[in-house]
C-alpha cells in the first residue's frame, strides 16, 4: 500500500502523512536521500544501509574491487525480504516525491517541514522556502560571517600586535629614562664629592697653617724658656760667688742679660677665638630642599625653578651689601 491510499483510507490525513513522513528506523523525519523498497515503504538510505549492513555483515560495500552477488534483509515495517543486487541499497530507487515534499523550510519558525503541512497543517500561515535555496541562503550567510569573524579576529590580532609593541616600546623607554636619571644623580653625587674634597682641602689647609703657627710659636717660647732657665742658673750660681769684685762684674752682666730676656717675652701670641673653625660652617637647607624638591618636569618647570633660585641669590647678595654699607 503506497502512502496515497492510506491518506484516503484514513479519515485524518493530516496526522496519517506525518506518519508516512517518519522512517521505521530512527523515528525521525525523512532525511534525504529516501529509497523506496519494492513493498512501497520508505527509509533513508542511511538507515536502509544500517539495516542491510547488519543483516549481511560480509558485504564488501560500495566501491570494493571484489564482485559480490549483493544480500537481502526485511522491511522493518512488513517483514517482506528485499533482495539487492551487488550495488546494496544504493541500487534502489530514489523515491523523490517524498524528498520533494519534506524538502521544504518554514522560515517563520525556522525548522524543517513539508508542503501538506504548508497547505493544511500548522504552518499553513507561515512563510516557507525550499530547502535547498535556505540551506544555500545559510550556507552563504555563514560563509559572510566566518568572513566577518575572521576579519574581526584580524583587526583582534593586529590590536594585539600593536599593543605588545606598545608594551616593548614601554620597556625600553622605561630602561632609556631610567639610565638617563641614573647618569644625572651620578653626576650630581660625582659633583658633590668633588665639592666635598675641595671644602674638606681647604679646611685641612687652614688646620694646617694655624698648626704650623703655633707650634712656631711654642718653638720659640721653648727656646726663650730654655735661656731663662740657663740664665736663672747661672743668676743662682753668681749669688754664691765669695769674692765681691767678681760677683760685681757678673752681676751686672748677669742683670743686663736678664733685662735683656725680659723684653724678649714679648713674643707673637695667637688672637681669642684663633681656634675657631665656625666660618666653615656651611648652610645647606636651601640646596636639601632643593634636592627634596627634585622631581620630574617640563623644562618650563625647570628654567623657572631656575629663574626663582638665581633671583633669591640676587636678592640675599644685595641684602649683604646694604648691611655692609
Amino acid at each position: 500500500m503506497d502512502y496515497k491510499s492510506s491518506l484516503i483510507q484514513d479519515g485524518n490525513p493530516m496526522e496519517n502523512l506525518e506518519k508516512q513522513l517518519i522512517c521505521p528506523i530512527c523515528l525521525e523525519m525523512f532525511t534525504k536521500p529516501v529509497v523506496i523498497l519494492p513493498c512501497q515503504h520508505n527509509l533513508c538510505r542511511k538507515c536502509a544501509n544500517d539495516i542491510f549492513q547488519a543483516a549481511n555483515p560480509y558485504w564488501t560495500g560500495r566501491g570494493s574491487s571484489v564482485s559480490m552477488s549483493g544480500g537481502r534483509f526485511r522491511c522493518p515495517t512488513c517483514r517482506h525480504e528485499v533482495i539487492m543486487d551487488r550495488h546494496g541499497v544504493y541500487g534502489l530507487q530514489r523515491n523523490l516525491l517524498v524528498e520533494n515534499i519534506i524538502d521544504i523550510y518554514c522560515l517563520t519558525c525556522e525548522v524543517p517541514t513539508c508542503s501538506m503541512c504548508k497547505v493544511f497543517g500548522v504552518h499553513k500561515a507561515c512563510e516557507v522556502a525550499p530547502l535547498q535555496s535556505v540551506f544555500q541562503g545559510q550556507k552563504i550567510e555563514l560563509n559572510n560571517c566566518i568572513s566577518m569573524l575572521v576579519a574581526g579576529n584580524d583587526r583582534v590580532q593586529t590590536i594585539i600586535t600593536q599593543l605588545e609593541d606598545s608594551c616593548r616600546v614601554t620597556k625600553e623607554n622605561s630602561h632609556q629614562v631610567k639610565e638617563e636619571l641614573s647618569q644625572k644623580f651620578d653626576t650630581l653625587y660625582a659633583i658633590l664629592d668633588e665639592k666635598k674634597s675641595e671644602l674638606l682641602q681647604r679646611i685641612t689647609q687652614e688646620q694646617e697653617e694655624k698648626l704650623s703657627f703655633i707650634e712656631a710659636l711654642i718653638q720659640q717660647y721653648q727656646e726663650q724658656l730654655d735661656k731663662s732657665t740657663k740664665l736663672v742658673e747661672t743668676a743662682i750660681q753668681s749669688l754664691d760667688e765669695p769674692g765681691g769684685a767678681t760677683f760685681l762684674l757678673t752681676a751686672k752682666q748677669l742683670i743686663k742679660s736678664i733685662v735683656e730676656a725680659s723684653k724678649g717675652c714679648q713674643l707673637g701670641k695667637t688672637e681669642q677665638g684663633f681656634e675657631n673653625m665656625d666660618f666653615f660652617t656651611l648652610n645647606l637647607e636651601h640646596i636639601a630642599d632643593a634636592l627634596r624638591a627634585i622631581d620630574f618636569g617640563t623644562d618650563e618647570e625647570e628654567e623657572e625653578f631656575i629663574e626663582e633660585e638665581d633671583q633669591e641669590e640676587e636678592d640675599s647678595t644685595e641684602g649683604k651689601e646694604e648691611g655692609h654699607q
